[in-house]
């Protein structure tokens, strides 16, 4: 009895301790915070010293840039390094509409494994940092829609591997260098800044499949002859309202891959080549408020894919009736007979006794004296 009594006693305090004694065991320690390599220490001081240089975060979109894992920043991606498979580095910096204010700190040049650097749509001022030119695996920058200012970024020149520039709708001034169309970049969006500046023979140059040089009143120059040598990848071209006193040269009409073509608000005079003609990928044109004249050729309005044709404010005596079957026209102020909503008839008469436009070999000329203001809408705005 005395045997079997002890052990009940000793289950029971098994039973009882045994508990006791599991939980008295060490627990497992908490996953060590995330040791930085040397990229991400760089990126840490980097992003901290943009955190410190934005003044206003009305969506709080940098409340979680605390402490050194950067890979878990609001906005911030990281990637396997390029050279290195056994390392993380941040990759694309992401903050698009984010009404962020504040500067850029030359900090970021330290993000040298940055390929995506997007913050359109925020109040950033003053100018880019000049270590940008250290971010040699750049691929996409977008400042657009800030209030950037300053001369053109001529850290753009040294991106070898910079595909997409978007600096649009910034306070950006001075001369575009001739050498950013020359890199070999796919897009260009430079419009909407104070830039001044000549068209070349260098634009011609640019293996871009879209450029946008539109609202640069103080751009001018002409559309060079030479502007066929960019049929093999340009898809978009819009140039309005930038100051271009020129002919259309007929080597337009090798731009075969072009999709969009806007010359509008310009001062471009003569006629309008039947080279277009040979633009099977044309889709929309506008060659509205400029000095245009003479009849519209057939084989533009016979184009397969012509979907928008505004020649609206020029002086066009005549179109066939085919234009009348595109989508979309805008034949409005015109000396165009029969058609509603012309131009005066003593403006088209004084724009015909005026000399022609004659253009030299680079599509140039002296435009004739402007005819009596009449209204127009703004350019639209891209």
């Amino acid at each position: 009895m005395m045997m079997r009594s002890s052990a009940a006693v000793f289950l029971a305090f098994v039973v009882v301790v045994s508990p006791l004694l599991a939980s008295s065991q060490p627990m497992p320690a908490p996953p060590a915070p995330p040791t930085n390599n040397s990229r991400l220490e760089k990126a840490y001081v980097a992003l901290q010293a943009l955190k410190r240089a934005i003044t206003d975060d009305p969506k709080n979109l940098t409340r979680n840039w605390c402490g050194p894992d950067v890979c878990s920043y609001y906005g911030v991606f990281c990637a396997t390094a390029p050279d290195d498979p056994c390392a993380r580095t941040v990759a694309s910096v992401d903050l698009n509409h984010g009404d962020l204010a504040g500067s850029l700190p030359e900090e970021l040049g330290l993000l040298s494994d940055l390929a995506v650097f997007h913050l359109n749509s925020n109040r950033f001022c003053g100018a880019l940092p000049d270590s940008l030119r250290s971010l040699h695996l750049l691929h996409e920058i977008d400042v657009s829609n800030n209030q950037l200012s300053g001369n053109f970024p001529s850290q753009l020149l040294c991106l070898p591997n910079v595909q997409y520039v978007d600096i649009r709708f910034n306070n950006f001034c001075g001369e575009v260098p001739p050498a950013i169309f020359e890199k070999k970049i796919d897009a260009l969006f430079i419009n909407n800044n104070h830039f001044e500046f000549t068209l070349s023979e260098s634009f011609s140059n640019s293996t871009a499949s879209v450029i946008v040089l539109a609202n640069l009143p103080r751009v001018g120059g002409c559309l060079p002859s030479s502007i066929g040598d960019m049929a093999g990848t340009l898809n978009e071209l819009i140039l309005l309202n930038s100051g271009i006193s020129s002919c259309i040269p007929p080597e337009i009409g090798k731009l075969d891959k072009l999709t969009v073509l806007d010359l509008s608000f310009n001062s471009i005079a003569g006629t309008l080549p039947d080279t277009i003609g040979d633009m099977k990928a044309l889709e929309q044109l506008n060659v509205a408020h400029n000095r245009l004249a003479g009849e519209i050729p057939e084989s533009i309005c016979a184009l397969p894919h012509l979907k928008n044709f505004t020649y609206s404010y020029n002086f066009f005596c005549g179109e066939p009736h085919m234009c009348l079957e595109v989508p979309h026209i805008d034949d409005r102020q015109n000396c165009i007979a029969g058609r509603p909503d012309q131009r005066p008839g003593e403006q088209c008469i004084e724009f015909m006794h005026q000399p022609p436009a004659h253009c030299d070999a680079h599509g140039c000329f002296a435009p004739p004296s402007p005819p009596p203001p009449v209204y127009a809408p703004p350019p639209p705005v891209y």
